[in-house]
């Protein structure tokens, strides 16, 4: 397809020859004529046969006009579409800080699509993983971005109309950061700032002119959510107890000050002030009190990101919205594209969520707004699943309503992908016994993978709901969806290769405790051979897994994904070795299959429509982990 550009602006020009590359469009002067008109107000992009036009006000408008262009274009002559965007800013948070580091040419390829569907921002989460020089320790061996790197993205990002803020804690959620001993004299608690210190702000300055220097943007999101026991660590020796309001906000002004120092404009995230507020410590408690002395302290230029990713009342949002606006400024809104702690995305909670909060943003006029994409307990989820997502936010941004046909042909357009095949990863979850959309964020997927078929700490959840059956048909289904999606091959293939091995794996326990109860040896012969297969499988899974990771992130973090995997073929051995020992008379019995199992339902009481979710060490062994 050959198209020649007549009125384009010249800071559009690198912009455009990434996306013609993306697109395989060639610019030439006798291609068919686009006239370009930069106009405040909505988009507008008209086909006929002698023409296009393409009206915008954003770049990042233009970049979205464009691909609505082209879309046209390859089926038919004429058409003139309209789109009146609902927001000022709307984009995407991705998580660096949890193992799962994006490679440069990852970002690149995320920001392509994010300009194709018209999202203009993106927040890098890096709590320790950028480079200061000062601190040699932060980040050390977690795949610390260097200042070329961000630098490199950021100069993309803002070729194709997208503004890349950074993303840094200045509080809690420090963990990584505050472990090595040259934090020793600035840690409250194993994860949180001691407020006061000197040491404290020299180290929070340095942050801040770090990124200052390297992020083209003015803004900064500087975090300073969950820090559940502000005050009650080393500060508490030091000073005694003081509220917590207190000691919230004079640390708020102290980085503030640092923040204004570098011209920057700071936001956090609201909901400690919302938790102190509340008798019950909850963030999303109605009747949470904040006192007006307190929100009157609060720094007039700080935005507050009010985040939700779990109402699906859309009068809850509104409800919600209308309490931040009490604060004296309009709120930014981050929902949640659901891609954290299992092994696959949960698009049912997603869509759910998303439509109610973003119709709630839309009728209290919420200008902000952007969809994390958390990648906790080892970033397990490839973010490209967090693809449909985003897609989603993206056509929120530009009409009132979602037609789910429009979005789809949207997502083949944006993304090169068919949306009813990525939705079938859905399923590793919502299972039988799990509600519809899985809105309790169940995660079946991830403690079937991971848990110990001698111990089963979790067989007694999912006892008599054919979860074999389950996960062997969806391998079937993905099988077809992967050749539906040549751009996408190696995300299904993985998945596939999951499916297969939780098509066995999942009731292999109960089966095997059934067996072992009735002094089946003939069952528990079979069984043993399967335990071979089965480990072995499991590797290719690994291996699958592995090089999907490295199309996506540093090598950095995996060798979390490659220890847990170890770990699932060594008890298999194991379990392996226990059944032949057994069977030739050399052990009296099988401990572990001699005892009772009992339903899992810690740390949290189970609600109806899930089956459990947790973090790793939690899934594989009652014992003590880490003491």
């Amino acid at each position: 397809m050959k198209l020649q550009f007549i009125g384009l602006p010249p800071e559009l020009h690198k912009g455009l020859s990434i996306i013609c590359e993306e697109l395989g469009i060639t610019i030439s002067d006798n291609g068919f004529p686009v006239i370009i008109d930069k106009e405040e107000g909505s988009i507008k992009v008209s086909l006929t046969n002698q023409d296009g036009r393409i009206r915008y006000e954003k770049d990042v408008h233009f970049f979205r006009a464009l691909g609505l262009f082209i879309e046209n274009f390859k089926v038919q002559n004429e058409c003139e579409i309209v789109e009146e965007p609902q927001f000022d800013t709307n984009g995407i948070m991705i998580d660096a800080s949890r193992n799962g580091v994006m490679t440069v040419d990852a970002i690149k390829m995320l920001l392509r699509k994010m300009a194709l569907m018209g999202l203009d921002v993106l927040m890098m989460y890096t709590e320790d993983t950028f480079e200061m020089e000062k601190y040699p320790y932060f980040g050390y061996m977690r795949g610390r971005y260097s200042e070329a790197e961000i630098k490199e993205c950021d100069q993309y990002a803002y070729e194709l109309g997208i503004e890349m803020i950074p993303c840094i804690q200045t509080l809690a959620h420090l963990t990584e950061a505050l472990k090595w001993n040259y934090a020793g004299n600035m840690r409250d608690t194993e994860d949180i700032l001691l407020v006061g210190e000197q040491g404290t702000y020299e180290f929070i300055e340095e942050m801040i002119k770090t990124t200052s220097r390297i992020y083209r943007s003015s803004r900064i999101h500087i975090g300073m959510d969950e820090a559940h026991r502000l005050g009650l660590g080393t500060y508490l020796e030091k000073n005694g107890y003081r509220q917590r309001f207190e000691i919230m906000n004079e640390h708020l002004q102290k980085v503030v000050s640092i923040v204004e120092k570098y011209q920057l404009k700071p936001m956090i995230w609201s909901d400690m002030y919302f938790r102190l507020g509340s008798k019950t410590g909850g963030y999303y408690d109605l009747n949470s009190v904040i006192p007006k002395d307190v929100k009157d302290s609060i720094p007039k230029n700080l935005q507050l990101v009010y985040w939700d990713y779990y109402h699906t009342d859309q009068s809850f949002y509104e409800t919600f919205i209308e309490k931040h606006r009490t604060f004296g400024s309009d709120p930014i809104f981050a929902g949640g594209i659901w891609t954290w702690n299992g092994i696959a995305p949960n698009y049912g909670k997603t869509f759910a969520t998303s439509e109610a909060a973003l119709a709630a943003c839309k009728n209290k006029k919420v200008k902000e707004v952007f969809a994390t994409m958390w990648g906790d307990n080892g970033a397990e989820t490839n973010p490209f699943t967090g693809l449909v997502g985003m897609q989603l936010f993206a056509e929120h941004g530009y009409a009132k309503e979602v037609d789910r046909n429009r979005l789809a042909e949207r997502f083949s357009f944006c993304v090169g992908g068919n949306i009813a095949d990525f939705l079938k990863l859905n399923e590793f979850d919502e299972t039988p016994g799990v509600g519809v959309d899985n809105l309790k964020e169940s995660h079946p997927s991830k403690f079937l993978l991971w848990q110990d078929v001698l111990t089963g700490l979790y067989d007694e959840n999912i006892k008599g709901l054919s979860m074999n059956d389950h996960y062997a048909k969806l391998a079937e289904r993905l099988t077809i969806a992967k050749q539906n999606n040549s751009n996408w091959a190696e995300l299904f293939e993985y998945y596939i290769q999951l499916a297969k091995v939780l098509s066995i794996k999942s009731e292999f326990g109960i089966k095997l405790k059934n067996a072992y109860d009735h002094q089946d040896k003939k069952r528990i012969e079979e069984y043993k051979d399967q335990l071979i297969e089965l480990r072995d499988m499991v590797d290719v899974l690994r291996t699958k897994h592995r090089s999907l990771w490295d199309s996506t992130y540093k090598s950095f973090g995996w060798e979390v994904l490659d220890i847990r995997y170890g770990g699932v073929i060594a008890r298999l051995n194991t379990a392996k070795d226990r059944l032949t020992n057994w069977l030739e008379g050399k052990a009296e019995n099988i401990q572990e299959l001699e005892a009772e199992r009992l339903y899992h339902d810690a740390p949290w009481v189970m609600p109806e429509g899930a089956l459990g979710r947790n973090s790793y060490h939690r899934i594989v062994t009652a014992g003590a982990f880490s003491n």
